[in-house]
């Protein structure tokens, strides 16, 4: 009876309605997603022109620290949005988180610069990210319950996955709109302005995704259970409150959405950040060799998402997660041979060496922008970790100032706070004698165009957009089918964002400060690693498969 009812959901075609679910669905997100990647592919610009009161690295830290701000009030947004959903429908809620969105990333293309406004340009920055992250929170878990609660039994995997497209296709975008700017714009109009111009142009986007979402009627599971009486009046409290759904959010969080995060924006953003801050690849090609990538690599999204209503949810995700675990220091190491063989191999040939006193050496991370690193150490490693040169460090009698060694040249450091007025002209004979140390060891200013082999480079950011496809592809449905349709927008979205915005979203500046301190350029993989790896075992020990669930069963 059931079994010849679902074998008839799955074999029938696409109804005309639910087509139009999915692309209204999926062009309102694509738009928010597009909106919210703008700071992480213009971090270099963003940091230029809000941060310019800091040194470099110190800004670039910032950026990608502005950048994690939006993801992490997602949970925030998604508690508030969620419950608002479960409420008074998901139509509606969608619609308010996008103009929300929409807003946001308009104002922040007219913000003046650090050098018109000061102190008040990063804090408005950071503002205008923060509104995006809590937007974006309410966003996702109302576009994938409700396409989901659209679908018919037995297809809910293949139809979400189209949402799942979505943050890849919005990133896309954004690189696309990037790339075009940056080869009709001078170097000196891009900084200047151009720049800006993605941010301005999204209030136009803005206005065609609610114009289409206003097409769409309320989730035909939302209207039996309004229909039936049977809603949550406290949607938070029942979520997260009682221990039967809240124990199923945890292991949602943790054995799904944290490694599936890590390992997505591994795929996406941290090889866009290495490809340009660690192996000195241009902004232009790099943004042209992952947009191929992610145009390879977005049908794997529908694939995975079919896959997972043949054989599960869950198989496909935790596989994703140990593939990466197992691949990702030989994919990085064969991403630098390949883009920059002249960094690759001056790091085997050239071995540096930090030689310093333990003691004034800082681990230079500083979210608030108050702490001073003035040490030798500190200012040694700071060149260092700027110019993308592995070292090692070995420990020196106190008091004695920090030296690099590069082969047979040594570079004595200074310190920045007993220098006193001599500090500028010490700074910049320390920086002119390391960079000569570290060039003529082989140590290149940028990667050589000419000396890139851009198939294998391809070839290796597709496996990584592959394998974001595996654990995201299936998550939607996963999380839908987790839980009760009078909870399921608020029960799905916190795991969601607290997994995409937390575990995911610090993974850049994660990753980029344990680099900096330890001195290796790959350290930084060692925390997606980890994270894959805690999913991956409370994934196999604790997950349960959801694939033939019935979505509007009560429990």
């Amino acid at each position: 009876m059931a079994v010849a009812g679902t074998v008839d959901e799955r074999a029938r075609p696409m109804t005309r309605e639910e087509r139009k679910v999915i692309i209204a669905s999926s062009v309102g997100t694509i738009f928010e997603w597009y909106d919210f990647y703008l700071a992480g592919s213009l971090a270099a610009n963003i940091a230029a022109n809000f941060f310019a009161g800091v040194n470099p690295t110190a800004a670039f830290i910032f950026t990608l620290l502005g950048f994690a701000a939006g993801f992490a009030v997602r949970p925030f947004g998604a508690l508030f949005f969620g419950s608002l959903g479960d409420l008074i429908g998901r139509k509606y809620t969608f619609l308010v988180t996008m103009t929300l969105m929409g807003i946001a990333t308009f104002v922040v293309g007219l913000l003046p610069g650090y050098a018109s406004i000061g102190i008040a340009a990063p804090i408005l920055f950071i503002a205008c990210r923060l509104l995006q992250g809590l937007a974006l929170g309410g966003e996702y878990g109302g576009a994938a319950t409700y396409v989901a609660e659209h679908a018919p039994q037995g297809r809910r995997g293949f139809y979400t996955s189209w949402i799942q497209t979505t943050a890849t296709v919005g990133l896309f975008l954004s690189l696309l709109v990037i790339l075009a700017l940056r080869l009709s714009l001078t170097p000196e109009q891009f900084a200047d302005w151009g720049w800006r111009v993605p941010f301005l142009v999204s209030i136009l986007l803005l206005a065609v995704s609610i114009w289409i979402r206003l097409q769409l009627q309320e989730s035909p599971a939302f209207q039996r259970m309004k229909a039936e009486g049977k809603g949550s009046k406290t949607p938070l409290r029942e979520a997260f409150g009682v221990w039967k759904n809240a124990k199923i959010a945890l292991i949602a969080l943790f054995g799904g959405t944290a490694g599936q995060a890590a390992v997505w924006y591994t795929g996406q953003f941290y090889a866009l950040f290495f490809l340009t801050q660690t192996l000195k690849l241009d902004g232009t090609t790099s943004n042209i060799v992952i947009a191929v990538a992610l145009a390879i690599g977005t049908p794997f999204f529908i694939f995975f998402g079919w896959l997972s209503d043949k054989i599960g949810r869950k198989p496909i995700i935790l596989a994703g997660c140990a593939l990466a675990m197992v691949t990702y220091f030989p994919l990085f190491h064969a991403l630098t041979n390949a883009v920059n063989p002249a960094l690759n191999a001056a790091i085997e040939k050239s071995p540096v060496v930090v030689v310093a006193d333990p003691n004034e050496c800082s681990f230079q991370f500083n979210p608030t922008g108050t702490a001073s690193f003035t040490s030798s150490c500190d200012i040694a490693k700071s060149f260092l970790a700027r110019n993308s040169v592995n070292y090692a460090n070995q420990a020196a009698p106190a008091g004695t100032p920090a030296q690099i060694k590069v082969g047979d040249k040594v570079v004595t450091s200074f310190d920045k706070a007993k220098a006193g007025a001599d500090g500028a002209a010490k700074e910049r004979a320390f920086n002119t004698d390391a960079t000569a140390a570290i060039r003529a060891a082989g140590y290149p200013a940028a990667a050589d165009k000419t000396k890139i082999n851009m198939t294998m480079v391809i070839v290796i950011l597709t496996i990584l957009v592959i394998y974001v496809t595996m654990v995201y592809g299936p998550i939607a449905a996963l999380l839908v089918e987790l839980f009760p349709t009078r909870i399921r927008y608020s029960g799905m979205s916190l795991p969601y964002h607290i997994g995409n915005g937390w575990f995911g979203g610090f993974l850049p500046p994660t990753a980029f400060a344990i680099v900096a301190a330890t001195g290796n350029i790959y350290s930084g993989l060692w925390y997606p690693i980890a994270v894959a790896g805690m999913t991956l075992v409370i994934g196999l020990l604790f997950m349960p498969e959801t694939k033939d669930r019935d979505i509007y069963a009560e429990d």
